[in-house]
């Protein structure tokens, strides 16, 4: 469990914890984990909006700066997952060849456009949000919560080696059940709209999960990390209603 912890908050985030066994086992306990590691990146980008009141920004900059924060303390990951999901997709192509594109280092124009489109409804609903500093903290616990689900047993490695490979399938089906009720329970901070927005972003998770297992044959990594930048966004709309 504790190799599991580390090896979630090292991928996850860009905290520099010392790396133990890496195995299928350890892969296992970081997805279980993952919600864990919102707290890291929410809570950083809470403070930041906190930060922002005082300082006098307008709310719509506090966001944009809060979004940024995401970026900074996950290395931009899982949008670099999620451009690449885009052109892949977008691509139309046989799933070998979709896969061939998103391994390439360079984004597209369906990677720019998604980013883009994703970025944007995230600082402006964070921004209307009645209490952002909570929105984006929830929104994050949230969105990790897609991993835990993308890794369930069941569900194949669209491809021989990387992240989705170690990932894939470890997670046992009767373990997401409690993993989700804790999170919602979590998420109830917020009150209701909490718990509607870890139901909302587990659903715009799996729906694209099922998409993309569809044309792909399985997860990758970036498969992964788009899952969650799409959990987070479809959680932060629902806490942006008033």
């Amino acid at each position: 469990m504790i190799d599991g912890l580390r090896l979630a908050v090292t991928l996850l985030t860009v905290v520099p914890l010392k790396v133990g066994r890496v195995d299928r086992d350890a892969a296992r306990w970081a997805m279980v984990l993952a919600p864990l590691t919102g707290l890291v990146v929410g809570g950083g980008a809470a403070l930041v909006l906190l930060a922002a009141r005082p300082l006098g920004l307008s709310p719509l900059l506090g966001a944009a700066l809060a979004v940024g924060a995401t970026a900074a303390l996950t290395r931009a990951l899982h949008l670099d997952g999620l451009a690449d999901l885009a052109d892949g997709l977008g691509s139309r192509r046989p799933a070998a060849d979709a896969l061939a594109i998103m391994k390439r280092s360079d984004i597209g124009p369906f990677g720019v456009v998604t980013l883009l489109f994703v970025l944007f409804i995230q600082v402006a609903a964070l921004a209307a949000a009645p209490h952002p500093a909570l929105a984006v903290l929830v929104a994050a616990v949230a969105g990790r919560l897609a991993l835990p689900w993308a890794c369930r047993a069941g569900v194949p490695s669209a491809r021989p080696g990387g992240l989705g490979d170690l990932v894939a399938g470890t997670v046992p089906v009767r373990a997401l059940v409690p993993l989700t009720a804790v999170v919602a329970a979590a998420a109830a901070v917020a009150g209701w709209p909490g718990v509607l927005a870890v139901a909302a972003g587990l659903a715009a998770a799996l729906a694209m999960l099922w998409h993309a297992g569809r044309r792909l044959g399985g997860v990758t990594g970036d498969v992964l990390g788009a899952l969650v930048e799409i959990a987070v966004t479809a959680a932060i709309v629902v806490l942006s209603a008033r």
